[in-house]
């Protein structure tokens, strides 16, 4: 089940919001678990046992981690001198022997059901030639959002580890972590000690409430409204022969996608962070303008927040961070960025495009990047987008080969000469009015204010309780509208998934 849909819009969530705020329901975490069961079966019917059986073995193995924490803890709060003594040389060791078949259970359940078709075939060729027997390439279909609740059981467990957070005593705590219905899919991703609190106990606001309503009506338009027919646009064009694709088409077909997949991505985070703030979690924010970033690193620190925080803190840091030398670091951050790109996908234009960003991110840590500081602002600017848009045509594309032939119709090196696929054909008020509209919105709030002051410095001095009221009412009335529109768009039948739900 996805939010953009007749089934979710009309009949789950409201049932859902009906059942948790019911007067006599003292099991909002039981009952919360369930509905995201539900959720999550609802389009995941082939290997729906996965995430129970992963929150079983990382319940086992989160309490085998907190053992020997209470143990050494029991030793140094005993008042006789025998208790101390036999706890004294509790060893650390089973700690560490619970958190490293954690990481090779998770990893492992990750790898066999991701990524074990793209290692054979990659892998046979190699055996071949050394006469040994290929590898049967496997078939099976990965779990919705096994690379999500995978890194929250990684994160679960490290935890625990490091004494950042205890481990959970209910399993039907943790199992609401791992499978909470707004983030299950798509995230964003929740660390654990963020999220420990809110499992325990949560205040839901009338504020609160109502804040989460509009934030999951905007997602919503961003998806419906702004990414779907986008979406159609993109489809088309990367569906062209290389042979027939040509420069302005090329071009058109990219600048669809960057807009799609933000608004694609940014509205199912903000659908999620609303749908939670409703029920009283607190999602932590995933997008902060990202194409108006002034270089890659910044880019990073605006796009998909929460996974570039997991793997700073559970895989950039571990690695030495910038704790160690140059060289070290550049190393750092190319193994972090190729773990960045497979995590997205088995393919080898997702290890281009982890790799891809990873070199950036070096070149902006030498003399690269103080000259790119020094840079005018729209330098900085358009040099970002330019590193963004050519790594989304890697993302995007199928296979290597069509990428190639794609950015050799975005440099005008093409073959494409069919006049049949002209730009103007893939046209129409709906996409010219989604690429605008995409554009501004794209643009940060503090941005327009500052033009809106120097145009019009009237505009400062309006304050006041009339203002503010006319105000209110005007959003008001412009999300009531904007919520028609996409449900009538949804029930118009022009339904497209989420991009980040097949991840």
């Amino acid at each position: 089940m996805v939010f953009s849909s007749i089934a979710c819009l009309f009949f789950f969530l409201p049932i859902t919001l009906a059942i948790h705020f019911f007067p006599w329901n003292r099991w909002r975490n039981g009952t919360l678990l369930l509905l995201s069961f539900v959720f999550y079966a609802w389009g995941e019917t082939e290997q729906l046992l996965i995430l129970p059986i992963s929150i079983l073995v990382n319940y086992l193995l989160g309490l085998g981690i907190s053992l020997t924490d209470r143990l050494q803890e029991k030793s140094a709060q005993s008042a006789l001198p025998e208790t101390a003594k036999a706890y004294k040389f509790v060893p650390s060791f089973p700690r560490k022997l619970c958190l490293a078949c954690g990481i090779l259970f998770n990893v492992g359940l990750l790898v066999c059901y991701k990524y074990s078709g793209f290692l054979a075939e990659n892998l046979n060729p190699l055996l071949v030639k050394l006469d040994l027997e290929a590898m049967a390439v496997s078939s099976v279909r990965a779990p919705l959002g096994i690379s999500f609740f995978t890194f929250h059981a990684l994160s679960y467990l490290v935890d625990i580890f490091r004494q950042k957070a205890s481990s959970l005593k209910n399993p039907l705590d943790l199992a609401l972590y791992f499978s909470f219905f707004p983030k299950v899919l798509a995230g964003p991703i929740v660390e654990y000690q963020d999220a420990r609190q809110d499992l325990g106990g949560r205040w839901i606001t009338q504020e609160g409430f109502l804040k989460g309503v509009e934030r999951f009506v905007a997602g919503l338009g961003k998806k419906v409204l702004i990414a779907n027919p986008l979406a159609a646009v993109a489809d088309k064009i990367f569906g062209i022969s290389a042979d027939q694709l040509t420069f302005g088409v090329a071009w058109l077909g990219i600048l669809c996608f960057t807009l799609q997949i933000f608004y694609d991505f940014a509205g199912y985070t903000d659908m999620a962070i609303g749908v939670g703030r409703m029920l009283g979690f607190r999602l932590p924010e995933n997008f902060n303008y990202p194409y108006a970033s002034q270089s890659v690193r910044d880019f990073w620190r605006r796009w998909h927040i929460s996974l570039s925080r997991w793997l700073r803190d559970y895989l950039y840091i571990p690695l030495g961070g910038n704790r160690c030398g140059l060289p070290r670091q550049y190393v750092n951050l190319i193994t972090v960025f190729l773990v960045c790109g497979l995590w997205h996908g088995a393919s080898w234009n997702f290890v281009v495009w982890g790799m891809w960003y990873g070199l950036f991110l070096v070149l902006e840590r030498t003399r690269v990047g103080s000259v790119l500081a020094l840079s005018p602002r729209p330098c900085r600017h358009l040099y970002t987008l330019l590193v963004v848009i050519v790594g989304w045509v890697f993302f995007r594309s199928e296979t290597l080969s069509v990428s190639l032939a794609f950015l050799k119709a975005m440099a005008a090196l093409g073959d494409g000469v069919d006049p049949k696929y002209s730009a103007g054909l893939f046209l129409n008020n709906e996409v010219i009015l989604c690429l605008l509209v995409g554009t501004l919105l794209s643009i940060p709030p503090k941005t327009w204010r500052n033009a809106a002051s120097w145009l019009f410095p009237a505009l400062d001095g309006l304050t006041g309780d009339r203002w503010n009221l006319g105000f209110r009412s005007a959003y008001a009335a412009f999300l009531s509208l904007l919520f028609l529109l996409s449900c009538m768009s949804v029930a118009g039948g022009t339904h497209k998934a989420f991009i980040y739900s097949k991840f």
